[in-house]
């Protein structure tokens, strides 16, 4: 089988861990792209020892940093490895083959990237989410990390209603809500007037990566582990506040289009 037979099912994957890692969908698809490009033009170092979605990150690891060349994207210590592992699923055996580091090394990192992420500045954050048990999982997490939650929204009109009323740092969002409306609806409504960074939470993530029109940069597969969440929510306060300061790919770019049904 081609290389791009066997990659091919695992390139929204890899397209959402390079977002989350580099902050916006353009810088994230870019190194995708360029990392593909390496690794398409030199064949000879694909190899057959692992399974083709842990090929796959494990190349895209070690083309990645010339490919960027002089590109200041911040890559911050030990998040490749927290997002991998919860982000990702992959195990930190797995994490340790695609960053061609040792299990120790790896566990480091990420024990690295949980104390910086319990120490970060904390954030006021919307919800919108219409199953009660997730919104309030998703409510102890956020308040367990220091965070404020502004409000729950279950409809696209509470969520306007609540953002008109109280300004988050963050919003995380499923994309079917209790009306039968659209959190990505009521998300790109208020991206029209608000730079605030989404996180969408869906049990239905190949709606939001199927390369066929703007896609979230933040995005988490339900059922989803505690981790995921906190880990995903630093990224984007991180990089929120990079772009506020005018550094990162954010700012660089001129912003993101938000994700369309």
């Amino acid at each position: 089988m081609s290389a791009a037979a066997d990659f091919g099912p695992h390139l929204p994957a890899l397209r959402r861990y390079a977002r989350a890692l580099t902050g916006s969908q353009a810088s994230g698809d870019a190194c995708v792209r360029a990392a593909l490009e390496a690794i398409l033009s030199a064949p000879g170092q694909i190899s057959d020892e692992y399974p083709p979605h842990i090929e796959l990150f494990r190349l895209f690891h070690a083309v990645w940093p010339p490919v960027l060349g002089g590109s200041d994207i911040r890559i911050r210590p030990g998040r490749s490895a927290l997002m991998l592992t919860t982000l990702e699923g992959l195990r930190v055996t797995e994490a340790a083959i695609v960053l061609q580091q040792d299990v120790e090394q790896v566990l480091a990192e990420i024990d690295q990237a949980r104390t910086e992420i319990m120490s970060e500045l904390r954030g006021r954050v919307l919800i919108i989410e219409d199953e009660v048990i997730i919104a309030m999982h998703l409510q102890t997490l956020v308040e367990d990390l220091g965070h404020t939650v502004t409000g729950v929204a279950s409809t696209h009109a509470e969520a306007l209603s609540l953002i008109e009323r109280d300004q988050p740092d963050l919003i995380l969002a499923d994309i079917r809500l209790a009306d039968g409306s659209s959190g990505v609806d009521a998300v790109r409504e208020i991206q029209e007037t608000n730079a605030v960074p989404v996180i969408f939470i869906t049990a239905f993530p190949e709606r939001l990566l199927s390369g066929e029109r703007p896609e979230p940069t933040y995005l988490i597969t339900k059922p989803f582990l505690p981790e995921t969440v906190t880990g995903t929510i630093s990224q984007a306060l991180f990089f929120h506040r990079e772009h506020q300061a005018g550094h990162g790919p954010l700012a660089q770019a001129g912003g993101e289009a938000p994700a369309r049904p």
